[in-house]
């Protein structure tokens, strides 16, 4: 990938869609004073020929002065306004998993201070002919390990055990009759996944440099709805160690009418990411830095989520 500078607008060629060749601009001094090694970029520059508002957070992992961390509810949601104040004012507050709007539970891994605090739905109640039949699924998360290394994986996790366990390739979701997964020789071929902190979502949207959405083997959207535009949200990592946190207007017909999962992935890509993953958007599509919202929400106001992404400036 080659990038060229020109001022304070950042040009991002070689990308497989021209949807994703947007031009970024620097934004830093609507949102500071920001650390050294945080950056904010936004475009508005059309995706498929429709009006478009996105930003971006890149962040060194390896900044010792940058606390990578999450933070969750108990059967109740906040705002990431409200988290932003409970947690003391992080650099940046992004949402984070998806959830079930009646029980308030996340749906997806959260992992804070090395312990898991939530954990991944794997099995699925069918209906129909199959009500006596469960649909089991590995979906994803991003984490950042003690020495600062970021992976993106898809996991298996279970209350009982201390840690996620994790597959490094896609792993399909399989029936059975059996609310639980039992004794699958898939999860034994899984390593304990180590990370300090983690959010999930899904489905993965970049393995190996390359566009690789793996929204059937992860279950999340039905037919074609990988294709429809939406606010996103989604966190990916480059090879050189820098975390990339972004989001995307939508639901604004005129004003930014949001993104698909393949325009999600392409600009990835474009902006350079190893590894990256979807993360809850639509209304719960949020991004603030110092409080400050990026992108605006596409309900009337903040949606209350049950977790979040932080970073933090160590003082």
């Amino acid at each position: 990938m080659k990038k060229i500078i020109s001022g304070a607008v950042l040009f991002f060629t070689a990308a497989p869609f021209c949807c994703a060749q947007l031009r970024w601009q620097n934004v830093d001094s609507l949102f500071g004073p920001l650390p050294s090694s945080i950056h904010v970029f936004k475009s508005t520059d059309s995706i498929d020929g429709k009006p478009n508002i996105a930003f971006y957070v890149i962040a060194e992992l390896k900044d010792r002065k940058l606390k990578f961390t999450t933070d969750t509810t108990f059967k109740r949601r906040l705002t990431p306004s409200q988290f932003y104040e409970k947690n003391e004012q992080p650099v940046v507050v992004v949402n984070g998993t998806f959830f079930d709007f009646a029980t308030n539970r996340n749906l997806n891994t959260v992992i804070k201070d090395g312990k898991l605090v939530s954990y991944n739905i794997h099995s699925i109640p069918l209906k129909g002919k199959d009500t006596l039949t469960y649909l089991h699924t590995f979906r994803s998360a991003i984490g950042i390990s003690k020495k600062r290394k970021a992976d993106v994986a898809w996991l298996y996790t279970d209350s009982s055990a201390v840690f996620a366990k994790a597959f490094q390739q896609q792993k399909k979701g399989f029936k059975d009759s059996s609310k639980v997964i039992r004794n699958n020789t898939q999860i034994s071929s899984a390593e304990k996944w180590k990370m300090q902190t983690a959010i999930g979502g899904g489905p993965v949207l970049i393995q190996h440099a390359s566009i690789s959405i793996s929204n059937n083997e992860e279950n999340m959207f039905a037919g074609k709805a990988i294709n429809d535009k939406h606010p996103r949200t989604a966190m990916g990592y480059t090879a050189d160690g820098k975390l990339i946190i972004l989001v995307v207007q939508g639901r604004m017909p005129g004003i930014a009418e949001g993104a698909s999962l393949n325009h999600l992935a392409a600009i990835l890509l474009d902006l350079g990411c190893a590894e990256g993953l979807n993360l809850d958007g639509g209304g719960s599509s949020c991004l603030l830095v110092n409080g400050k919202e990026t992108i605006a929400p596409s309900d009337k106001t903040q949606r209350a989520v049950p977790g979040v992404f932080l970073i933090q400036a160590k003082r």
